[in-house]
Formats: C-alpha cells, sequence, structure tokens
C-alpha cells in the first residue's frame, strides 16, 4: 500500500477541517495537538517535515518561507476566501491522489 499524506493544519485553520478530515479517516494534527500555538511559521514547518506532515495554512508568509525552504513536507496553501468544506474537499482529493514523495519541496494551492 502507498505511503498516505499526513496534514499539519497551523493556527489560521479552522478547527473544523481538522474534523472533517478526521471523519474521513486522514492522519491529522493541529498547531493545539502539537503543543505550537503562537509558534513561528519556521516551527511549524520545521516540525511538520521532522514529522512528515503537509503544512495546511491560509497564511501568505509559508509562500516565502517555502521558497527559502524548499525541503519542506509540502504545503497546502488556502485562499482566505476558501470555505470549509471547500478546504476539506481540496485536502481530500491531495491526500486521495498524491503520496507524501510527490507532496515534497511543493505548494499545492487550493
Amino acid at each position: 500500500m502507498a505511503a498516505r499524506i499526513k496534514y499539519h493544519l497551523d493556527e489560521h485553520v479552522s478547527k473544523a477541517v481538522a474534523r472533517g478530515l478526521h471523519v474521513r479517516g486522514v492522519d491529522v494534527t493541529t498547531a493545539r495537538d502539537a503543543g505550537l500555538l503562537g509558534a513561528s511559521d519556521e516551527d511549524h514547518l520545521t516540525w511538520s517535515r521532522s514529522e512528515g506532515r503537509v503544512v495546511v495554512t491560509k497564511d501568505e508568509d509559508f509562500l516565502k518561507l517555502a521558497a527559502l525552504t524548499p525541503d519542506h513536507a509540502g504545503i497546502a496553501f488556502a485562499f482566505p476566501q476558501t470555505s470549509i468544506g471547500q478546504l476539506v474537499v481540496g485536502l481530500m482529493l491531495i491526500h486521495d491522489v498524491l503520496e507524501p514523495s510527490e507532496m515534497a519541496g511543493h505548494v499545492e494551492y487550493l
């Protein structure tokens, strides 16, 4: 069986997205789960890389950080107007179609 993408939601993403992914069987953590509330974007990216998790964010600063740190596990960037439902659907598509190695160093826009 192929490896599955795991997600880490930063503080800019609603907990409802985590619940929506969790009920669909996706391995997902939040900033609170990881003890990263109030942590820097760099800390989130470092922790996610060490855990093999794609960062899910609406924070544009991660786009700049991704360009400077190409060895991240992946970033799923959602535009601010993206609804919870749209975000869950987009993340499920990534989860169902891509493997972790395909997301490594990549930014997917939702």
